[in-house]
């Protein structure tokens, strides 16, 4: 018993010399020592390296991060050190409903918070880089303020990624075009009163605005390191046309946008691509030069009076290799048309997702699809079981058409084979004929076909939350379905069943 209390007090005394050895060889970062008193208990925990320490601290978000500078007088120094800057006005879900009072709280507790840690940072003469500094607010009056602060603070340090959410204070459903005329004059007052904060976000995110036609330009003539656009609900006036030409655009996000087109015409590092509802009465987007372009999604509840679209048209002369086209329960908005046309757009096609089809939409046009992408490698059917808008006057009230989705996606049967194909995934499964038929035809026309996937989860959540009495659940209803199929046949192609 003596024997094992002396080697704990020998381990106690070791350990005290390697804190005085420490002490002695890490002088020098502002943190990396604390002095202690007799007999207290020593801090490990400040007296790690700095970038150790702030690798920990920024674990949390800024505002428990900048908490943490009462915890001692060599703390302070932890918001001016912090390199990860994250001011937030709460959540900001564009259909979430905006008071006033709501709006004014969140809006001086951003003002106070961007004062607290970049007002005093910009001032000093602190050497810590900035690698992302993301400001989400409202605008108004304030963010006048804050923009200045943030140019202040973009001048003053090195920063990395620089990130812009500009809310407007109605979300967009009770947005007027007078509102989104007048939130777009404060944009343009926000712009010109702190174009250098502008010229270096990398990042931007906009909703709920009207601006002039040369407004856009300007915009991306000013933001030159932009990678990231986002638009939601907004336009250059009735049926206006949306040119787009930047050097370092990579992503380009447009939601609920009232363009009759969006021209690419020259983005050079462009690779992603996302449109959802559109209300052009001709093609909504135009590709120019866009080489590194790959991923492309567009999503749109389709009105009676729009059009059919080619894709080989609308898409020009981009190569994508994820295509999403989403149908929203609504009529199917693309012809299917001839291999040879598509030739050109689908050539490096890899995944193809068809998602949100209407329950009484057919699924053999997709087969076309299939046809023009000889290099595609797995095809993902996504089929809600819901009518999405059924009242009948509310249909005719928006212009939803009256007639059967799928009338004018009519695809002529051809003899093909396709060797790429290995997966086929198809969402909200049932044991119908439609979908046994359609299973076949991939399967005789995919000769190197090795899964099939059945899932019972359907496209959409919120209308599709009932659990189909159609799916296969018991081992009985799955034999069925492998035997309609006739998966003995085919020895090397497994079949996969997924709630």
């Amino acid at each position: 018993m003596a024997k094992s209390h002396r080697r704990r007090r020998a381990a106690r005394s070791m350990g005290k010399h390697s804190v005085k050895d420490l002490s002695s060889s890490n002088r020098d970062p502002p943190l990396a020592m604390l002095e202690e008193d007799e007999g207290s208990q020593f801090d490990w925990l400040s007296n790690l390296p700095d970038d150790m320490l702030l690798n920990i601290v920024e674990r949390l978000d800024t505002a428990d991060a900048t908490r943490t500078s009462i915890l001692s007088k060599r703390w302070k120094q932890i918001p001016n050190m912090l390199s990860k800057i994250l001011i937030m006005v709460g959540p900001t879900d564009s259909d979430q409903d905006r008071s006033d009072d709501d709006v004014a709280r969140a809006t001086a507790t951003m003002l106070a918070a961007t004062q607290s840690l970049l007002e005093h940072r910009s001032t000093s003469a602190s050497a810590y880089p900035i690698h992302h500094l993301c400001m989400h607010f409202f605008l108004g009056d304030e963010s006048i303020r804050i923009g200045r602060i943030s140019a202040n603070t973009i001048a003053t340090h090195k920063v990395g990624v620089a990130e812009f959410k500009i809310l407007t204070e109605k979300e967009g459903k009770r947005c007027s075009a007078d509102d989104r005329l007048a939130y777009g004059k404060k944009l343009n007052s926000l712009i010109n009163d702190s174009p250098n904060a502008f010229s270096c976000l990398t990042r931007l995110k906009l909703e709920n605005l009207t601006l002039g036609e040369s407004d856009f330009p300007k915009i991306f003539r000013l933001c030159k390191r932009l990678e990231f656009l986002h638009l939601e609900n907004c336009d250059m006036g009735f049926q206006s046309l949306l040119e787009v030409e930047h050097q370092r655009l990579r992503e380009l996000e447009i939601f609920r946008c009232d363009f009759e087109r969006v021209d690419l015409n020259w983005l050079p590092e462009l690779t992603t691509l996302t449109i959802s509802s559109f209300t052009s009465l001709h093609d909504p987007l135009s590709c120019g030069y866009v080489p590194l372009l790959h991923t492309v999604s567009i999503r749109n509840s389709a009105l009676s009076w729009q059009k059919m679209l080619k894709l080989s048209e609308f898409l020009g002369k981009a190569t994508v290799s994820n295509l999403t086209l989403g149908f929203e329960k609504e009529k199917i908005w693309v012809t299917p048309e001839d291999p040879r046309e598509l030739s050109q757009v689908f050539s490096k096609l890899r995944l193809m997702n068809l998602a949100a089809i209407s329950k009484e939409c057919d699924l053999t046009w997709t087969m076309f699809v299939l046809h023009g992408a000889p290099s595609l490698e797995e095809l993902c059917i996504r089929v809600c079981d819901c009518f999405g808008v059924w009242d009948k006057d509310e249909r005719e009230k928006f212009g939803y058409s009256e007639e059967r989705k799928d009338v004018g996606a009519k695809w002529e049967a051809y003899d093909f084979k396709h060797c790429n194909l290995a997966v086929l995934r198809i969402f909200g499964f049932q044991s119908k004929d439609k979908f046994f038929n359609y299973a076949k035809a991939v399967i005789k026309a995919a000769v190197n076909l090795k899964d099939i996937y059945l899932h019972e989860k359907p496209a959409c959540k919120v209308g599709c939350s009932r659990r189909s009495k159609k799916y296969p659940r018991s081992t009985m209803e799955k034999n069925l379905v492998r035997s309609s199929l006739s998966m003995h046949t085919h020895p090397l192609l497994r079949l996969h069943f997924s709630l």
